[in-house]
C-alpha cells in the first residue's frame, strides 16, 4: 500500500478518510478499563516467575556475561 501525503489531498478527501477511519473504529468491541486492567494485572502476575527481567538470568545461561576481565598494570 503506497504512502499517502495528507497535504496533497483535498479537504473532501481528508474528510472521507476520517469518516472511513471512524466507521472502522465504531465496529471495534470496547471494554471497560477496569476489566482490561484486571486482566493485564493477572497476566503479568501469572508469568512473573518466568520473566528474566523480574527473576534474572542464571549466570550459566547469560549470553552477555563478561568472559574475562581487563587488567591495567
Amino acid at each position: 500500500m503506497p504512502a499517502i501525503n495528507i497535504e496533497d489531498l483535498s479537504e473532501k478527501d481528508k474528510l472521507k478518510m476520517e469518516v472511513e477511519q471512524l466507521r472502522k473504529e465504531v465496529k471495534l468491541e470496547r471494554q471497560p478499563v477496569s476489566k482490561c486492567s484486571e486482566e493485564i494485572k493477572n497476566y503479568i502476575e501469572e508469568r512473573s516467575g518466568e520473566d528474566p527481567l523480574v527473576k534474572g538470568v542464571p549466570e550459566d545461561r547469560n549470553p552477555f556475561k563478561e568472559k574475562g576481565g581487563c587488567v591495567i598494570a
